[in-house]
């Protein structure tokens, strides 16, 4: 017997080995199972054409280029070489398309701006009672020429033409209050706007928002224009006036205003007045689109 046909004698028996081998593990499978393999299927499995031996000693190219020839005329894809090939190029595919995703910008966690929260009343009170002012001055300027004073700054005529004030708004004129009014600024180059409100919770201070908001934008749109507007102690009628023209013609929300104001002076308007500041907030943030 040449060395030839001893070779071939060993890989057809490595073969049946094989072949025993797979029944065997189908039976075990199928035992785990509860399936009774049929009688006759291990004599088809030994029975089964064995692969051409050459095709056994054929390198891993030949083998993938023959799987790739019987996939082409069977339709088939069941040449192992050909699932890992795909399978690599598929992983392969799944990592750049990560890699790519980590530098595409994400959308969906992007912090998108809350709508705006009109503030309780609560709220509103526990801002005022921070205070940033160490004392309460009689006079201050709270925005660009506009000024937020008391009664005292109100009859002080030469501090009042020493700061260039061209127009005061009395919001506690009457004859048992701050009873100044035209004749008493008679001769100083100045205008006068007076408002007879009480500091009463329940006193409609709402129906001066617009008229003393229009009067203070004209005033300050004049050159050289400077507005003082008081009222006894300069922290809740006139303070809640000035509020409401920052929201009317600055465009700021209730919040915004106080903090403004406050920054440079110490208010209080009363719980009245506050909810009447709140109407107006919600009613310019349904106008502007905030609500």
């Amino acid at each position: 017997m040449g060395l030839g046909q001893f070779a071939t004698l060993a890989l057809v028996l490595l073969v049946l080995l094989e072949t025993l081998a797979q029944a065997d593990t189908q039976k075990m499978v199928g035992a785990q199972r509860g399936v009774r393999p049929r009688a006759c299927y291990s004599i088809r499995l030994l029975l089964a054409p064995a692969p051409p031996l050459r095709h056994c000693l054929w390198p891993p190219q030949k083998q993938h280029q023959v799987c790739g020839d019987r996939r082409l005329k069977a339709g088939s894809t069941n040449c192992p070489s050909e699932k890992c090939t795909a399978r690599a190029r598929y992983s392969h595919r799944m990592d750049s398309l990560q890699k790519q995703d980590l530098r595409r910008p994400k959308i969906h966690g992007a912090v998108r701006a809350s709508p705006y929260q009109p503030p309780t009343l609560a709220s509103l009170q526990r801002l005022l009672w921070v205070r940033q002012a160490a004392m309460l001055n009689h006079i201050d300027e709270v925005w660009p020429s506009l000024f937020l004073g008391d009664a005292y700054a109100a009859r002080d005529k030469s501090k009042l033409t020493q700061l260039g004030i061209t127009h005061v708004v009395n919001a506690a004129a009457g004859k048992f209050q701050v009873d100044t009014g035209a004749k008493f600024y008679r001769g100083m180059s100045l205008e006068y706007y007076g408002i007879e409100a009480d500091d009463n919770p329940f006193f409609d201070l709402s129906v001066y928002f617009l008229p003393v908001a229009r009067y203070i934008r004209a005033a300050l749109s004049i050159p050289q224009g400077r507005v003082l507007v008081h009222c006894a102690m300069g922290i809740s009628r006139s303070a809640t006036l000035v509020l409401a023209f920052l929201m009317i013609y600055e465009n700021m929300t209730l919040v915004e205003a106080i903090q403004t104001v406050q920054a440079h002076r110490n208010i209080c308007p009363n719980s009245g007045f506050l909810r009447q500041l709140q109407v107006l907030d919600n009613r310019l943030g349904r106008e502007t689109g905030r609500l």
